[in-house]
């Protein structure tokens, strides 16, 4: 067996994201391009010589070729171990538990999240850090460096690895072990939850669930769990099989592109409890019999109940929302006498604070959860969560979450998407925005008065690093908002999402339609923004 170095030129475009380098597939597909960003990851990380890393991705197209290359060239930088999950498949939070229980030095995870995959689909990668969750910006940043400086790769000329069979394997002076992509994450899960009384709760029949792994990651997690360990009737998981392309659907879990799952949790014999997760596993969506709950007060519910739960009942250190995530939470930690603190969006931001055992529960208003088990969010951690609640306090979703309103009072919210919009043009519509930020606090709307009006600036609390121009937001006396910002999470075009909060503490105004209750926030947006003509949009692209 030989190392072969290969002549290569730098791409200019593969500065990572806050969620790593993601592009259509074609751009990977094309000649050094995955080499060269793989080699540029293991230069900047020369601690990983003689060392520990974690492999695998979500499944979709060109993942298996993809883990076959990274093995590779990682044997041929003298790697001393890598961990692959069976298939070349990890979840995003099963591979952060890997990377924390076996003491990695890193990871490699493959995956563009909830974007569609397949050949004209989207693939992604990133590197995750010794503490399970994805790299600091100094990180990413000399990951670029070296990118940019490349000539060449190292590379074993190595016969193709067998990934579906659990075993071990010495490619230079490299071990390289094949591993349960499930096991390690549902005993995890069996430390944190209540199994027992979960199982119990199926075991009385009158309970009925739905999963919909939208034929992404997270599939074979949930079978062994929900209908193997925990006794959930066969068929509770739906499209659970990982497929390349996602079965030609989104892996996007909101009432949109989860319409299968949204039509049968709101039909006539509809389950009690609904769940969907997307492409990597990370991402929620929690829906009851007709009911669907925002990631918002999924978050407050989840710190409101956490006693109930085994692996909190000892109580929670804070809790971190991103700043376009509604307020819920706040009321929450401010009742239970904890910190709330109000971070960019982008995990590695919670990252820092956990690692600091300053919170233990995060949630961010992209559906999705997570807690310091992990540095990642966790999508069926949270489906479980909820799970445990309902068996623990035997009333349905919308009965528990009206008593949390009826307590917190309720905070209506939506987010407005407006996908694949034209970069020049959603940049122009930021910018026009952030010109009156200065001449809009005193203004009047309708029967609002803005009280200030921002572009939200972040300094970490632990390390006193400042994120400045985060997203647009406006704040109105009575504290309800409006919050625009610009996603880097897409591949084509600009993602142009909007948030609208009002909070209302009447009982007797919980009744209304969210949209209806926010209409003249979209209205103020609309005003404020000139979103139609901006975007040459008349509508947004998905409203949840």
């Amino acid at each position: 067996m030989t190392i072969r170095t290969v002549p290569t030129t730098p791409y200019t475009d593969q500065k990572p994201g806050t969620s790593g380098l993601r592009k259509k597939t074609r751009v990977f597909a094309q000649p050094n391009y995955l080499e060269n960003f793989v080699q540029a990851i293991l230069s900047a990380q020369p601690e990983l010589r003689d060392e520990t890393l974690v492999v695998g991705g979500d499944g979709r197209y060109l993942n298996r070729a993809a883990v076959q290359t990274i093995v590779k060239i990682a044997s041929a930088n003298s790697v001393g171990r890598i961990l692959v999950g069976r298939g070349g498949i990890l979840s995003t939070p099963a591979a952060s538990a890997l990377i924390r229980k076996f003491k990695a030095r890193g990871g490699i995870v493959l995956s563009a999240s909830h974007n569609p995959g397949g050949p004209e689909g989207d693939f992604g990668i990133k590197f995750n850090t010794a503490n399970g969750g994805p790299a600091a910006e100094s990180v990413t940043d000399a990951i670029y460096r070296k990118a940019m400086e490349i000539s060449s790769y190292v590379i074993a000329d190595a016969p193709d690895l067998d990934l579906d069979n659990i075993g071990t394997t010495t490619v230079e002076n490299t071990r390289i072990e094949i591993v349960d992509s499930v096991e390690n994450y549902a005993t995890l899960m069996q430390h944190l939850f209540d199994f027992d009384r979960i199982r119990m709760m199926f075991h009385s029949g009158s309970f009925r669930m739905r999963f919909d792994a939208m034929h992404a990651v997270t599939g074979p997690y949930a079978r062994e769990i929900l209908e193997r360990q925990l006794d959930a009737s066969l068929g509770t998981v739906i499209n659970g099989v990982p497929l390349e392309d996602f079965g030609g659907g989104h892996p996007d879990p909101n009432l949109a592109y989860a319409k299968e799952l949204v039509d049968e949790m709101f039909g006539a014999n509809g389950p009690d409890f609904g769940a969907a997760s997307d492409g990597d596993g990370d991402r929620n969506m929690i829906l009851g019999k007709r009911f669907f709950v925002t990631p918002s007060d999924s978050l407050a519910i989840l710190a409101a109940n956490a006693h109930l739960v085994p692996g909190y009942r000892q109580g929670l250190k804070g809790i971190a929302r991103s700043m376009p995530t509604s307020a819920a939470a706040d009321r929450v930690a401010d009742a239970l006498g904890i910190e709330c603190y109000e971070t960019p969006t982008g995990w590695k931001y919670f990252g820092n604070l956990l690692d600091a055992n300053k919170v233990t529960l995060c949630g961010e208003e992209s559906f999705g959860t997570g807690s310091d088990h992990l540095r990642e969010k966790d999508g069926l951690w949270a489906v479980l969560f909820w799970l445990n609640i309902l068996a623990t306090r035997k009333q349905s979703v919308e009965t528990i979450v009206r008593e949390h309103w009826r307590r917190y009072g309720r905070n209506y919210y939506s987010r407005h998407d407006y996908e694949e919009v034209d970069a020049e043009r959603a940049n122009g519509l930021i910018e026009h925005v952030r010109s009156q930020l200065a001449s809009l606090p005193g203004k009047h709307f309708s029967n609002r008065t803005v009280a200030t009006a921002d572009d939200f600036s972040y300094t970490d609390p632990v390390d006193q690093s400042i994120t400045s121009r985060q997203g647009i937001r406006i704040i109105f006396a009575d504290g309800s908002r409006i919050v625009m910002r610009l996603s880097g999470t897409g591949t084509s075009g600009a993602t142009l999402r909007l948030y609208f909060e009002n909070y209302e503490p009447d009982p007797a105004r919980h009744d209304l339609d969210t949209q209806v209750a926010l209409a003249d926030l979209i209205s103020i947006a609309e005003h404020i923004a000139e979103i139609r003509v901006r975007t040459d949009r008349n509508e947004p692209t998905v409203i949840t």
